[in-house]
């Protein structure tokens, strides 16, 4: 049996999909899942990272576990205490789902180093680790979702520099194998999409799945920081800034750690777009 944590997030509800389609018998959990939140029949539990305690009886009895490290900025309070407790449950294999900025920027609190202390724990855990380090995601777009439908217009900064974003479908499914498969014990893996997109390609792309036109409006620097700050603590502001800006040589590579896994090339962000263009109609 397996355990998904995150399991209403974008890459966690794609993950129990896929595992549920592969016949694998699991146990869902996030802070405030509900049974709307996962297929017909799959278990769900209620429970919160920051409270390792509330994790045991969903341990207990498992085999696997998917975890992630809450995002930028984000803190699992106890890794070493969540992971103390999943051993004490009997699970001997743990995928965690990082960032690739542990690589990229090993100086940042809010992108690198949280990420990089939990990695630490997992790996110093004694069960049979597996670290996933994606990009950008493609689902970041829905930040314009709202703009879209009501002014079919997008406001972005660094119009014309791109990143290969990746559909968080992808992470799920590369997930799913590495929890399923031998062979991924003490790897890392750099995930990222098929191709560099630009935000002035992207709001194209969402433009061709709407069949409209969408208009691109190049916010400054300054104007996109002021806006990110009504939702994002300064230093995560400051550090994704970057990253979009002057993004280094390791963020504009693209890996082939998806094909690899999957034994097919990442999809594009023009498909993500055509399957969530409800989102933006």
């Amino acid at each position: 049996m397996f355990v998904v944590t995150g399991a209403t997030g974008n890459v966690g509800r794609s993950l129990v999909r896929a595992l549920t389609t592969a016949g694998v018998r699991l146990t869902a959990t996030s802070r405030g899942i509900s049974g709307e939140d996962v297929p017909e029949g799959v278990a769900h539990t209620r429970a919160d990272l920051a409270d390792p305690e509330s994790l045991r009886p969903v341990f207990d009895g498992a085999d696997a576990l998917f975890l992630q490290n809450g995002g930028a900025g984000a803190h699992l309070l106890s890794p070493r205490d969540i992971l103390d407790v999943a051993k004490a449950g009997g699970i001997g294999r743990v995928v965690l789902l990082s960032s690739q900025g542990v690589a990229t920027r090993p100086g940042s609190a809010s992108h690198g180093d949280t990420a990089r202390s939990i990695e630490d724990a997992v790996r110093q855990s004694g069960m049979a680790w597996t670290i996933l380090r994606p990009g950008g995601f493609d689902s970041n777009a829905y930040a314009w979702a709202e703009s879209v439908r009501t002014r079919r217009a997008v406001a972005a900064p660094f119009a014309d520099i791109g990143l290969p974003t990746i559909d968080p479908d992808d992470i799920a499914e590369v997930a799913a194998a590495t929890l399923r498969e031998d062979g991924h014990a003490g790897q890392i893996y750099e995930l990222t999409g098929p191709e560099l997109n630009t935000p002035r390609m992207q709001a194209e792309a969402i433009a061709a799945a709407l069949g409209e036109p969408v208009r691109f409006i190049e916010q400054t620097r300054d104007e996109a920081r002021a806006q990110m700050l009504h939702f994002m603590p300064e230093p995560v502001v400051d550090t994704t800034l970057a990253i979009l800006g002057e993004p280094t040589h390791a963020e504009r590579r693209i890996s082939p750690d998806v094909e690899r896994i999957l034994g097919r090339a990442p999809r594009t962000f023009a498909d993500w777009a055509q399957r969530h263009v409800a989102a933006f109609r």
